[in-house]
């Protein structure tokens, strides 16, 4: 129809395409090395510029893919990301195509590149993705939970006080919560939703997924904790239920209230991260300071 390859590719855009290369975002194995698709294999060993998380970890996927990275490879973690950017947009503008990779699974899902990605889509410049492995969607799909919707946290907080507010937040969340935890917190993590969120709310550990040792236990919160009581070792993934809501009267709630205060929360902020179905901030503040003068 006379309609060129750049034309379709960008919406139109046809002088961008033409002016410019592209960053090429590409999930890789969490463990698996045969999960890595035909499409990354074929980007890794074509490249202008690979941009990895760890670039020995990078070519040492290449070689179990039996691949040879002609490239320049670039370090791209945390620390240098920032520093990185502006090198690497004008690889982009110059024409060449830019593959960003990290050690695992997708890149910008706590991991570098939502940086990179926002500065490509700032300056006008093609970005793409190759779909690939990700711990979150895998860790949905064998939770056995209802996940049909369901939100992702990154890492938990490190620390008790933190933590269980974090998980305070979620009490009235419906939705399916994925996150992750390093192996020796894990314990502690689930104790503490245990104590917000109660012993009896569903969950599911995935540790080592699609690696030798995969594992995913699945039960309450505090059958959970028993579990990890031991000692848990590797790749940590929870998936958290969503609440199953009921309306509660606000008497019921103020020792959820109290129990924040307590931890260093102030008394209308722990109103209003306890506040659930049928019960306002304002009358859950009212029933706490009742609470307080019947002592």
């Amino acid at each position: 129809m006379g309609t060129d390859r750049a034309e379709q590719g960008t919406g139109g855009n046809a002088q961008v395409e033409a002016a410019t290369g592209r960053l090429v975002l590409a999930g890789t194995p969490m463990g698996e090395v045969r999960d890595a698709s035909e499409r990354l294999r074929e980007a890794l060993a074509t490249a202008d510029v690979v941009a990895a998380e760890d670039t020995r970890r990078t070519k040492q996927l290449a070689r179990s893919l039996d691949i040879v990275i002609t490239g320049r490879m670039v370090s791209f973690y945390d620390h240098v990301e920032v520093a990185k950017i502006p090198s690497l947009l004008d690889d982009v503008r110059a024409g060449r195509t830019v593959l960003l990779v990290t050690d695992a699974g997708m890149p910008s899902v706590s991991d570098p590149g939502y940086r990179l990605v926002a500065a490509c889509v700032e300056a006008g410049l093609p970005v793409t993705c190759l779909p690939g492995p990700s711990a979150v969607t895998t860790a949905l799909a064998v939770s056995g939970l209802p996940v049909e919707k369901f939100c992702f946290d990154g890492f938990a907080p490190r620390k008790q006080g933190q933590r269980r507010a974090w998980f305070s937040t979620l009490a009235d969340e419906e939705r399916a919560c994925v996150f992750f935890e390093a192996p020796h917190r894990l314990a502690d993590c689930l104790a503490d939703a245990v104590a917000v969120l109660g012993a009896d709310r569903r969950a599911a550990v995935c540790r080592e997924l699609t690696k030798t040792y995969e594992e995913v236990i699945r039960g309450t919160l505090s059958e959970l904790v028993v579990w990890a009581q031991d000692g848990v070792r590797g790749e940590i993934t929870v998936v958290l239920a969503g609440a199953q809501l009921t309306p509660k009267d606000p008497e019921d709630l103020v020792d959820r209230v109290e129990e924040l205060v307590t931890s260093g929360v102030g008394l209308k902020d722990a109103c209003a991260q306890a506040a659930t179905a049928g019960v306002s901030k304002r009358e859950l503040y009212e029933a706490v300071l009742e609470s307080r003068r019947g002592r």
